[in-house]
């Protein structure tokens, strides 16, 4: 009997042991899916950059089809009401579709808008995986995955859904509230942090391909603000350059609250060919009079809330805010900031120079939030950094939505 027993203690261990030996082997392929599943995912949100400027207000999508381990198709949301980038992935794919794996940003819709549903498209192509990163928020369009998965489609969620919600931040706020756009503040600093010198001469502080990066964020907003000082200072036009020409040129929007933008300014002078608002306090309402004849649109508003909110009454879902220094330190101060783009330039100004936020209170170091850095990266000689400044829940539901996929 103690044979016997100790026979099978022995058959326990050694089955003890190959199941410790499967464990690790499903483990070490789910881990190896994992990394493949992030790195294809990374090439999906890579490629859906390449319709910014081109779909809103639709949001930007990627799709790559992966069979074998090798992309067979690649596609993105190019322009509005075409080709979503599932469609467009399966048009490259063909045939090598069919027992592939396809990754995309956004869930696959589920309507028929200005296209079909592309998990039609999915489920007819024979597909054997889907990888989505963030369900859609329209109310009407998602579902997708429920119907991949009742027609036998393996689906598998939220694979870089950070990434992915960093890419359509402006979109999924907009599904979120109807209260304001998303505000992204964009600043050239020194070293010291400020944005002008001591002598208040005006000088690029960065360098071309920072500039050059600035026309491609304008080219990704809806609307590009700045306040009346800048104006009378500048001059600026605040037009999309150096970069391809969005599908609808962003708005204009002037900061002014006693009506003071000279009729002769470039933005004045233009706004006949791309729109101009000037937000103005309702007691100088009089005096935007001239402006109005000229085209100008004119919001009344006391308040940076009341601004913002007859801003996106007026379907500005991204409003990018490129200062002054006043203008910045005031969205900061009343907590309506989404993002902040600092372009870091490797000079110093030093004493008397005017900081960044010089307007902004007094913060306490050991108090101070401590902001999010999104991301970072190098434009010549300056360093851009961006900042989340409010926490935004991008969750599933998305009770008010308007958009058309």
């Amino acid at each position: 009997m103690r044979a016997i027993g100790t026979a099978r203690s022995a058959l326990l261990l050694d089955s003890d042991a190959a199941f410790g030996v499967a464990l690790q082997e499903a483990r070490t392929v789910m881990s190896e899916n994992a990394v493949a599943d992030a790195q294809f995912m990374s090439r999906a949100l890579e490629i859906a950059e390449y319709g910014a400027g081109h779909v809103a207000p639709n949001p930007k999508v990627g799709a790559v089809i992966v069979r074998d381990g090798l992309i067979v198709g690649e596609g993105w949301h190019a322009t509005y009401g075409g080709a979503h980038a599932e469609i467009a992935a399966l048009m490259v794919a063909g045939e090598a579709a069919r027992g592939a794996t396809v990754y995309v940003t956004l869930e696959p819709c589920n309507h028929h808008g200005k296209t079909a549903p592309c998990t039609d498209a999915l489920i007819a192509a024979g597909v054997q995986r889907v990888v989505y990163a963030v369900a859609d928020p329209h109310p009407v369009a998602r579902g997708g995955a429920e119907r991949l998965r009742a027609h036998g489609v393996a689906v598998t969620s939220e694979v870089l859904r950070d990434e992915a919600c960093e890419l359509n931040a402006p979109f999924l706020f907009a599904t979120r509230t109807t209260s304001r756009p998303f505000v992204t503040l964009k600043l050239a600093v020194s070293i010291d942090g400020a944005v002008v010198d001591a002598h208040r001469a005006r000088h690029w502080l960065t360098g071309p391909e920072s500039r050059c990066e600035v026309h491609r964020m304008r080219s990704e907003a809806d609307a590009i603000a700045v306040g009346i000082n800048t104006v009378l200072v500048d001059d600026p036009a605040l037009t999309v350059r150096e970069v391809a020409r969005p599908r609808v040129a962003p708005v204009r929007v002037v900061f002014d609250r006693q009506a003071r933008l000279p009729t002769s300014s470039a933005l004045a002078v233009s706004s006949k060919q791309v729109p101009v608002i000037v937000i103005v306090d309702p007691a100088h309402i009089g005096a935007s009079a001239t402006l109005a004849q000229l085209g100008i649109g004119v919001i009344s508003a006391s308040s940076l809330h009341d601004a913002l909110f007859a801003l996106r009454n007026r379907d500005v879902r991204h409003l990018l805010v490129e200062g002054g220094a006043g203008l910045a330190s005031s969205f900061l101060s009343a907590g309506l900031l989404d993002r902040l783009v600092i372009f870091q330039a490797p000079v110093i100004l030093g004493a008397g120079a005017l900081a960044a936020f010089a307007a902004f209170s007094p913060q306490s170091a050991a108090v101070a939030p401590t902001l999010r850095v999104v991301s970072r990266a190098v434009f010549g000689q300056d360093l851009k950094t961006v900042y989340a400044v409010s926490h935004v829940d991008f969750g599933d539901e998305a009770p008010d939505v308007h958009r058309t996929r």
